[in-house]
C-alpha cells in the first residue's frame, strides 16, 4: 500500500532552524559563522539551515549548528519563531531560533558545509548580521537578562 500524498494550489513557506549559542561567561559571547553562499555571502550570521522532512526543529538546529561548527550543544530552549515576510529574500521562510549555554573552553568551533568560517563575538557588539538575526540576538539577550534576573531573586528568597 503506497503512501497518499497531498498536493495543494496554494504556496507554503519553508522552514528553518537557527542556533543561538552563547557562552556562560560574565560578558557572554554568541558563536557566527560567516555564510559561505548567497543569499548575504560573507556576512555574518547564526549556525542553521533547513528543517529536513523526517526530523523535529530541535534536530534541525543541532544537526545544523554540528555541521556548520562541529559544536554539539547539551540542551537547547526553543527561543522564538520569526515569521516576518520579507526575512528571507530567498523565499517565504519561517524560521525557529533555539537558544543554548556553552563553556567556550569546552568546545573548538570549526567552520564546515556552508559556513567560511566561525568566531565568537561579545553578545553586545555584534558585526552586521545576515537576516533577521539582529532581532533574533536581541530577543535572546533580553531571555539571558530575564534569566539572571530569575536566579538572583531565587538566591535571595
Amino acid at each position: 500500500m503506497s503512501k497518499k500524498r497531498f498536493v495543494y494550489a496554494y504556496p507554503r513557506p519553508a522552514v528553518t532552524a537557527d542556533a543561538v549559542i552563547v557562552t556562560r561567561e560574565p560578558k557572554p559571547r554568541v558563536l557566527l559563522i560567516r555564510r559561505k553562499h548567497a543569499p548575504f555571502a560573507g556576512k555574518w550570521a547564526l549556525p542553521g539551515g533547513f528543517m529536513n522532512m523526517d526530523e523535529t526543529l530541535e534536530a534541525a538546529a543541532r544537526r545544523e549548528l554540528l555541521e556548520e561548527t562541529g559544536v554539539r550543544a547539551e540542551k537547547l530552549e526553543q527561543l522564538q519563531a520569526f515569521d516576518e515576510p520579507d526575512r528571507d529574500p530567498r523565499d517565504r521562510i519561517i524560521t525557529v531560533a533555539f537558544l543554548g549555554r556553552i563553556d567556550p573552553d569546552e568546545v573548538t568551533p570549526e567552520a564546515a558545509d556552508d559556513a567560511a568560517e566561525t568566531a565568537w563575538f561579545p553578545l553586545d557588539r555584534l558585526p552586521p548580521l545576515a537576516f533577521d538575526h539582529k532581532w533574533i540576538l536581541r530577543l535572546a539577550r533580553e531571555r539571558l537578562k530575564g534569566q539572571r534576573t530569575l536566579k538572583r531573586s531565587r538566591k535571595r528568597a
